[in-house]
């Protein structure tokens, strides 16, 4: 039984069948890439397993319990970060303020902010969040504003964010999305050293083909509202479904 197992997920809009009958089997300690087309329905699956969606029929279960009904900030609590599309970081706050400010939601529930100036007198708060930004090679920039960051570094920052919750299955939306070819090769590096250090399970959405070939061990690949193809990189690589669908004739 996978981390994550989805079932015959079905989602309307109107006349739009934006899922059809979508099944997922996500093992533990895998980085289950899931690639397609613009408006392939993509986004609105993911949305569907962080609790910002309810499927019209079928199930979502995460360690077999299932995640329907629930609030997306449950849904974390229960070991689902989500790293977006556009970096979702305090901007006004240093580096490591920003890592503090999840590491004391995930322990106390849900944050108020009247209680920001006590959380960065915690000490064991504040070790916890140099230590995932020292693993992410960030401790150096600890006291920057996060507005000032780079592109590429804002990313790691999110991720730090992320990691300092401790969780079990990372869903991360694009991840390189906007980035240069240098800041890509980066955020690929980065990934790799979070599933050696952390052995955290990863679902990656992403349509850079380099991002998916480098880091996937499983991909699904899903056009119009349906999975079309599921198997190894190598596999999917040359499937004239895909290939069709998808990546058309350019080498990847």
């Amino acid at each position: 039984m996978g981390i994550l197992e989805v079932q015959n997920v079905n989602k309307r809009f109107g006349g739009l069948q934006a899922l059809n009958n979508v099944n997922l089997d996500v093992e533990k300690g895998s980085v289950h890439a899931i690639i397609g087309p613009n408006g392939a329905g993509k986004s609105t699956f993911l949305n569907c397993l962080i609790g910002k969606l309810k499927p019209d029929t079928g199930s979502v279960n995460f360690e077999g319990n299932s995640v329907l009904g629930k609030a997306p900030h449950e849904i974390n609590q229960l070991g689902i970060s989500r790293v977006f599309q556009t970096p979702e970081i305090f901007a006004e706050l240093n580096v490591l303020e920003n890592v503090m400010i999840p590491c004391f939601a995930h322990r106390d529930g849900a944050f108020k902010v009247n209680a920001f100036a006590r959380v960065l007198k915690e000490k064991g708060i504040r070790e916890q969040a140099e230590d995932v930004l020292e693993d992410m090679g960030m401790k150096d920039k600890r006291n920057l504003q996060a507005s000032s960051l780079s592109r590429g570094d804002k990313r790691r920052l999110e991720m730090a964010m992320c990691l300092v919750q401790k969780p079990k299955l990372m869903l991360l939306d694009e991840p390189t999305a906007g980035m240069s070819r240098a800041d890509t090769n980066n955020t690929i590096e980065l990934l790799k050293h979070i599933g050696e250090t952390r052995g955290i399970t990863k679902v990656i959405i992403e349509h850079d083909m380099h991002v998916v070939f480098s880091l996937a061990t499983t991909i699904s690949v899903l056009a119009q509202g349906a999975i079309i193809a599921e198997g190894l990189p190598e596999d999917i690589k040359g499937h004239p479904k895909v290939r069709e669908a998808y990546l058309g004739e350019v080498e990847v």
